[in-house]
C-alpha cells in the first residue's frame, strides 16, 4: 500500500470503530454452525448463495451427514438433492466430498487451523478460510467480500480491486485483534447503509471519514 494512503486509512480507524460498535455491536458470522466442519461446508455453500437461503439448507443436510466421514462417503446424487437450492449445486457437491475425503486423510477428519493448509482443500479460497480461522478458531481474518471490497474502496481504505490485495492492505493497518470483527461490521454496514447501487451517504454516520462520501452534497 502506498505509504500516504496507509497513514490516511489508519487515520480513518478510531472513528470507524467508534461508530461501527455503536451500530453493530454484536457483528458476528450470520450463518449458522456448530463447528469447524459446518462452517466450512455453510461458507462454501453461501458462494453466489444468500446466507439466508443457506441457513434453510444445513440443518437438514447436517443431520444427514453429522460429521467429516458422513460427507466423504456421502451419494454426490443425494448430496446434490439436499443443497440444489443453493445453486451451483453440482460443483459445491463435487468439492464438499473432496474437501472432506482430504480432511481424513491428511488431518484425521479435523479441520486445519492454518491458511496453508484450508486452501490446500477443494473448493476453499481465501476469503473462506479466513472465515474459518477467525470464526472457528478465533484467529486475526480478512474476510474480503464484496460488501468489503465496495466499502474499502468507498471509505479510502485501499485503492485496490482485487481480494487478494485488499487483504494485505488491511493487514496493514487493522489491529489483528479486531480484523474479523470489523469485517462483519462491514458487511452489516454494506447492508444497511452503503448498498451497492444506492449508498445512504446523508444518513450515514462515518461520512466524515468516508472518501465518497464527502464528495457528495448533502440530500
Amino acid at each position: 500500500m502506498e505509504k500516504k494512503l496507509k497513514k490516511e486509512a489508519a487515520a480513518k480507524l478510531p472513528r470507524l470503530f467508534e461508530e461501527f460498535d455503536k451500530l453493530y455491536p454484536d457483528a458476528e458470522c450470520s450463518l449458522n454452525y456448530d463447528n469447524p466442519l459446518q462452517l466450512l461446508i455453510s461458507t462454501r455453500l453461501s458462494a453466489q448463495c444468500t446466507d439466508a437461503r443457506v441457513n434453510m439448507v444445513t440443518p437438514a443436510l447436517f443431520e444427514r451427514y453429522p460429521d467429516c466421514k458422513a460427507f466423504a462417503e456421502a451419494d454426490i446424487e443425494e448430496l446434490e438433492g439436499y443443497i440444489r437450492s443453493t445453486g451451483f449445486f453440482r460443483s459445491k457437491a463435487r468439492n464438499i466430498i473432496d474437501c472432506c475425503k482430504a480432511l481424513l486423510e491428511r488431518h484425521n477428519g479435523e479441520v486445519p487451523d492454518t491458511m496453508e493448509e484450508l486452501t490446500a482443500l477443494a473448493g476453499v479460497g481465501r476469503k473462506t478460510a479466513n472465515l474459518v480461522l477467525g470464526d472457528a478458531f478465533g484467529k486475526p481474518s480478512y474476510v474480503v467480500d464484496t460488501h468489503c471490497i465496495r466499502l474499502c474502496n468507498r471509505i479510502g481504505l485501499t485503492d485496490n480491486s482485487d481480494p487478494v490485495k485488499i487483504e494485505k492492505d488491511l493487514r496493514e493497518i487493522l489491529p489483528p485483534e479486531r480484523s474479523g470483527r470489523f469485517c462483519h461490521q462491514l458487511v452489516l454496514h454494506g447492508r444497511a447503509y452503503c448498498t451497492a447501487r444506492k449508498p445512504k451517504c446523508s444518513e450515514c454516520s462515518i461520512r466524515s471519514v468516508c472518501r465518497m462520501a464527502k464528495t457528495l452534497p448533502l440530500k
